[in-house]
């Protein structure tokens, strides 16, 4: 077992240029953040009920939407703080912090006994939890090749879904034990019915803090040399050198620009001869080529980081968060509500839910993130190659209202086809899900003009999104609360699909920035980054011509590869 841990966790990756092992323990802190923001969906209503603050039907789907938001508000305001704070002190201590305070929220959320009490310690968690901006730093910092990034930048997605099966699952399952697993009554969870999912949360939570503190590196430029008493304690456990192997590289000379003798030697390379028609090439020292990558990474100005459609695109980003979470946190409130009293006056008025328990509640929302996972992996993937990112997000964009126009209408199907229409709304959300983030990921990164503001504009896009994430399930929550008091069910739901459809029209202003004529592609990045080699200067050997044969042409098109001198 040692060695196992020690191969994962230490050293011996399966590719030394993919930091799979630190992208798998950055996976572990960010299942955390979904298992704690999901786990209380299940329960929720149960929870304002068992407080006693109402007995109206219409005020409790209004606090429960106060008790999920309150972790994203808290979130959002002090999102930016944390991250200048791992500017200082480094990533991986923000990290852990962030771990600790979520299990210190959710230790007081499963104790709490009145409102108050448990919007608190929500908000607690958010407060002391800024991993969302500094993992996208981390996982930045990690991948500096190009062609991983598409494979790291999958991986959080795929994570989030994961723990949105776990979370959810734990709350529901574990919710009221004495009512729903038979534990004694007058005991600690008879008092405390909410405590159970929250305490295994803390053990999930103390998992990843433990794995942290061991195994996560700083990946901090200024700081990840210093010691690292986490990773010597590893080191002595399991009985290997901590360093981790990209460290190891960087020692290697070919890796390091200082290292490599050709740009001091004066000779001629192996494989190039010169001849007196040949240019002259200045030569470049490994300083004046670090000078230069430097001053490639200057930031810009604010204007110019976040263009016009940068600015679309985020906007879409937030209403997408916005009317996603709303789903979220109504589908729960939905199917929790007592079932229809009154005969329906269509085709706006009725009101009613399905009545259903919260282990049942938790197990839909599980086939739910399970259905994602194979959404997120082919699903997408199979549309954005055939219609492409910019038109696979318009087309989901244009037909989601749709179904949030039709999901209060499943109390009016007949009770054997009601369990396969919530299925096929939840699938059918997390279809769309699965789409239009990626989807927004992608444009958003396409869509800024250097990769080394592409941090920034990320974390103020996060932000943005947290902040819709903290007012739709309240907003959403007041609009079903007026309308359950007019018999109007479905108010929240068209609702939602309002703002929906306004994301949807403000997609039609973005644009897919890859195709855009003052944007090179990816061939003519690469030339132009390469040196122009004269065939004069390359030594006739099959295997070096062979993989330029492409580039060559191209040349030959510019009129650079005639070796004819000009005649006076």
């Amino acid at each position: 077992m040692p060695n196992r841990l020690t191969r994962l966790f230490l050293g011996e990756h399966v590719d030394d240029s993919f930091p799979f092992r630190q992208l798998g323990i950055l996976a572990i802190c960010r299942l955390c953040e979904p298992i704690a923001f999901m786990s209380i969906f299940p329960y929720a209503y149960r929870m304002i009920e068992s407080f006693n603050i109402t007995q109206d039907e219409s005020q409790i789907s209004v606090y429960a939407g106060m008790l999920i938001t309150a972790f994203a508000f808290a979130e959002f305001s002090t999102g930016m703080i944390w991250g200048r704070v791992s500017d200082r002190i480094g990533r991986k201590p923000v990290l852990i912090m962030g771990l600790v305070g979520t299990a210190l929220s959710m230790i007081c959320f499963g104790f709490a006994r009145t409102l108050p009490g448990a919007i608190l310690a929500r908000a607690l968690g958010g407060l002391l939890n800024g991993n969302v901006g500094v993992l996208q730093t981390t996982v930045a910092e990690l991948v500096t090749k190009k062609e991983h990034q598409p494979r790291a930048y999958s991986i959080m997605p795929v994570v989030w879904s994961i723990g949105s099966i776990i979370g959810p699952s734990i709350g529901g399952a574990l919710a009221m034990p004495c009512d729903n697993l038979g534990f004694r009554r007058g005991g600690l969870f008879d008092k405390y019915p909410f405590l159970l999912p929250n305490l295994f949360c803390v053990a999930v939570l103390l998992l990843g803090i433990t794995i942290g503190i061991l195994f996560l590196e700083e990946t901090h430029a200024e700081m990840k040399d210093q010691s690292d008493l986490g990773r010597k304690l590893a080191e002595r456990l399991f009985g290997r050198s901590s360093e981790s192997p990209t460290q190891n590289d960087s020692k290697e000379p070919t890796l390091s620009l200082r290292n490599m003798d050709i740009f001091e030697n004066e000779d001629s390379p192996p494989g190039y001869r010169s001849t007196e028609s040949s240019p002259l090439l200045r030569s470049t020292s490994a300083r004046e080529i670090d000078a230069e990558m430097l001053r490639e990474k200057q930031p810009c100005g604010v204007g110019k980081t976040f263009s016009k459609q940068v600015i679309l695109i985020i906007v879409a980003y937030a209403f997408l968060a916005y009317h996603s979470v709303s789903f979220d946190a109504l589908m729960p409130t939905f199917l929790s509500e007592e079932r229809m009293q009154s005969k329906p006056v269509l085709p706006f008025r009725f009101s009613g839910g399905f009545g259903l328990s919260t282990r049942a509640i938790g197990f839909m929302m599980a086939v739910q993130g399970a259905y994602s996972i194979f959404a997120q992996f082919f699903v997408f993937p199979f549309l954005a190659k055939r219609l492409g990112t910019l038109y696979s997000s318009r087309l989901v964009l244009t037909v989601w209202p749709l179904l949030y126009f039709a999901v209060p209408y499943l109390v009016l199907l007949p009770d054997h086809l009601q369990k396969a229409g919530i299925y096929f709304a939840l699938l059918t959300k997390i279809t769309f899900q699965a789409i239009s983030f990626p989807s927004n990921a992608i444009l958003l990164a396409n869509a800024v003009h250097s990769k080394s503001v592409l941090g920034t504009v990320n974390g103020f896009a996060a932000s943005m999104a947290c902040l819709a994430r903290a007012f739709g399930p309240i907003v959403t929550g007041a609009i079903h609360s007026a309308g359950l008091k007019f018999g109007c069910n479905g108010l929240a739901w068209w609702a939602g699909g309002l703002v929906c459809a306004m994301g949807a029209f403000e997609s039609y202003w973005m644009e897919d920035p890859e195709g855009r004529p003052d944007r090179p592609d990816t061939e003519g990045e690469e030339r132009a980054c390469e040196p122009v080699l004269h065939p004069s200067v390359v030594e006739p050997n099959d295997d070096l011509l062979s993989p330029r044969i492409e580039r060559l042409g191209f040349f030959t098109d510019l009129d650079l590869l005639d070796t004819t001198p000009e005649k006076n």
